[in-house]
């Protein structure tokens, strides 16, 4: 089974898809087998990225016919290196009101991908298929910049998708589930509570589903002048949404990235020894150490084949 990592924004402008195209290429470039997919719904531009520009198939194909394989959406990009391609849908009635279903089926066929790595780009806001598809995930990465918007936006869209998870812990007709979807809370202690007054026995499992709930953060667009106080940051993460924040890494300004975008490449491979995609590649020495470490301390998950 492959490794799921998600890659999500609190609003949109971060550099988000830059950041999951430059990643899969860095991850395939030792020697892991890697799949992006696109669930930017309706705003899907991560193809673009990769000078695509008319995809043969989409994802609007697996949501619209039950017989396509989600295999066959799998898009080589970067022959002969194994990266591949699950380009998004557009903004159509079904994926704009995707059911749940839709959405169980997707999960289960991306666990079965002939892949190491599958990379979720998932778009910006915090309606429930962005949170949905964030939280599908084993591993949660978080793209900021030094905005104090940037950083406000990424604190809510964290906070919902904590009380996101806790939510689909229980049954939809559960009283448990009714509480909290009627209700605004400011810290993850006040859902506790609220699931508590509505069933005792329901903390324990809120608790479990929350366990291992620890997205790390990419910071993008650094500069020398950049004032972005993480610490403050993690304390309003620790206190209120009850997780931790680690810093995976910061990434430049750079104008080879601009460049590369304008030439539908990603920056490690146009420019590989700009100060931004050398910056990509310790991120993603990082990554595997992180995806490491947490594999082994909640020996959860199977062993995976991410080697240095």
């Amino acid at each position: 089974m492959p490794t799921i990592i998600s890659i999500a924004s609190g609003k949109g402008g971060v550099g988000k898809s830059m950041v999951a195209s430059n990643l899969g290429l860095q991850l395939a470039r030792k020697g892991l087998r890697v799949t992006l997919v696109d669930m930017d719904i309706g705003g899907a531009n991560l193809h673009i990225l990769f000078g695509m520009f008319h995809p043969p198939s989409t994802l609007t194909n697996f949501f619209t016919d039950r017989s396509v394989n989600l295999e066959n959406l799998a898009h080589l990009v970067a022959s002969p290196l194994p990266l591949r391609l699950i380009p998004g849908t557009g903004e159509t009635l079904i994926t704009a009101n995707l059911q749940h279903a839709k959405k169980k089926r997707l999960i289960r066929h991306l666990q079965k991908l002939d892949t190491d790595v599958i990379l979720i780009d998932v778009g910006a806001g915090t309606s429930y298929h962005t949170l949905d598809f964030f939280l599908l995930a084993d591993h949660f990465l978080a793209i900021a910049t030094p905005d104090p918007t940037s950083v406000l936006d990424l604190y809510r869209f964290i906070k919902l998708a904590s009380i996101r998870k806790v939510l689909t812990a229980f049954l939809a007709r559960d009283p448990v589930a009714a509480a909290l979807l009627i209700r605004d809370f400011h810290s993850v202690t006040e859902v506790l509570e609220a699931v508590g007054q509505a069933n005792e026995s329901g903390v324990e499992l809120a608790k479990q589903a929350l366990h291992g709930f620890q997205p790390a953060l990419i910071l993008n667009r650094m500069t020398p002048k950049s004032r972005i106080n993480t610490m403050h940051l993690r304390n309003l993460l620790k206190q209120y949404v009850g997780t931790d924040l680690s810093v995976l890494g910061n990434i430049p300004e750079d104008p080879h990235v601009q460049q590369s975008i304008l030439k539908y490449l990603p920056v490690v491979e146009l420019a590989p020894k700009a100060p931004a995609a050398m910056a990509f590649d310790q991120v993603t020495d990082n990554l595997i150490e992180l995806v490491r470490k947490r594999e082994e301390l909640t020996e959860a998950l199977e062993p995976r084949k991410l080697r240095a």
